[in-house]
């Protein structure tokens, strides 16, 4: 694979926790009850607006993206108390290590903002890594392919030799809508058998377990 592409939240990171209590803020300014922690947790990876809405989805337009801009507010204020830096997943640094080493391009498409990311990949020192990073302040929400058609332009690679790696449906399906395989990691927010379902044509319980299949593969391909 020349490009390699990362979802953030629930893959590289574990943002359920900070994103449940901003969200919940969030509803609460508007006077509604808080989504509860397995409902957020299946909205991670869209945009703002368009989570909001799958949690309430008899809610306007309006209040949906005031909610949304309360949980920014949320976030940030979080954030500047030193309370919500996402923790890397086990063997992340590592995979990207020898991926990078192995020749792949690596990039992030996410439905974090870019100033979020931006903040995620500094405090963990990953910027380096990746070459191109796509977020939703400049595309549509996922699983429209606009991220990874992006990405694939920005670094010249072709979507059949591209990879999406994901822990949600939306992942998936945005790799299918893309033309690209996609790889689905089960310790994240969506189940295996949904990944599966939206398209991933494995499902790794770990995400180091990348590096020897994409060996692999590569080896298989030199026969």
């Amino acid at each position: 694979m020349a490009l390699i592409i990362f979802d953030c939240d629930g893959t590289l990171v574990d943002s359920q926790h900070v994103i449940a209590h901003c969200m919940a803020g969030a509803f609460k300014a508007e006077g509604l009850p808080a989504p509860d922690l397995v409902a957020v947790r299946r909205v991670v990876g869209l945009s703002l607006v368009r989570a909001v809405a799958m949690l309430a989805p008899d809610l306007p337009e309006a209040t949906c993206e005031r909610i949304a801009e309360r949980y920014k507010e949320l976030f940030r204020f979080k954030r500047a108390e030193g309370g919500t830096i996402e923790p890397l997943y086990p063997n992340v640094r590592e995979t990207l290590e020898a991926l990078e080493a192995a020749g792949h391009l690596l990039a992030v498409a996410t439905g974090k903002s870019r100033r979020g990311l931006d903040l995620v990949l500094a405090h963990h020192d990953l910027a380096r890594y990746f070459v191109s990073l796509q977020t939703a302040d400049t595309h549509p929400s996922k699983p429209h392919p606009a991220m990874l058609r992006q990405a694939l332009a920005e670094t010249g690679a072709v979507a059949g030799d591209a990879l999406m790696v994901g822990d949600t449906s939306f992942d998936m399906t945005m790799a299918q809508n893309a033309g690209i395989a996609g790889i689905g990691v089960a310790y994240g927010y969506h189940a295996p058998a949904e990944l599966i379902a939206a398209g991933a044509r494995r499902v790794l319980d770990d995400i180091g377990e990348l590096v020897g299949l994409l060996a692999e593969e590569r080896k298989d391909s030199t026969v």
